[in-house]
């Protein structure tokens, strides 16, 4: 008897999870505040003990635990950030995370003002949607704006030569005759003839 089919993995794919592209960027962008929050409350305990250390000249540090994080958003200002991250679309979430991490960068803000940042830079990219959207939306209309008055011009006019006696190059090699020397703005060049 065979051991193969009693040891046999599970054929069946891993599931996906079923989240929207909504509450994938919503996550995305709540996971990116709470992770640029902890860095800069890092970032400032750091400048506070280095200050620590000039001033008493002691460095204590070592002794100390890692601190839980001091701060944390506000239920009403975790909701309204939310709300701000649900109107932002898939293709904005890359950006967005970008400008944020701009501002953070030149700025060094304390703790405090990483919500206002992260807002405005959530906001910079729902105008920049906005602006996007309605140039779509322009374009769309004046491609779907009927052209009646342009095709019945185009079947209106009619261009009939001026004179049949204008010379061309391709009538010149026809014919076999050498073309006649340029009088374009570009100069002629001709290989050395060997005497």
């Amino acid at each position: 008897m065979s051991l193969i089919p009693r040891l046999r993995w599970n054929d069946a794919p891993p599931r996906l999870s079923a989240r929207s592209p909504a509450e994938m960027v919503l996550e995305t962008l709540m996971m990116e505040l709470a992770g640029q929050l902890r860095e800069v409350e890092r970032q400032q305990r750091e400048r506070r003990s280095a200050v620590k250390k000039v001033c008493t000249g002691v460095d204590y540090s070592w002794l100390a635990s890692t601190p839980r994080p001091s701060y944390d958003l506000s239920p009403a200002e975790r909701l309204q950030l939310e709300g701000v991250c649900a109107r932002i679309h898939p293709s904005y979430c890359g950006p967005a995370i970008l400008r944020f991490r701009q501002l953070l960068a030149e700025r060094e803000p304390e703790v405090q003002e990483v919500a206002r940042l992260f807002r405005s830079a959530l906001q910079e990219a729902l105008e920049k949607m906005k602006q996007e959207e309605e140039a779509h939306r322009l374009t769309r209309q004046w491609s779907l704006r009927p052209r009646g008055s342009l095709s019945s011009l185009k079947t209106r006019a009619r261009i009939a030569p001026v004179a049949s006696d204008i010379r061309t190059i391709s009538e010149d090699v026809e014919r076999g005759a050498p073309p006649p020397p340029r009088t374009w703005s570009m100069p002629e060049f001709r290989a050395p003839q060997a005497d």
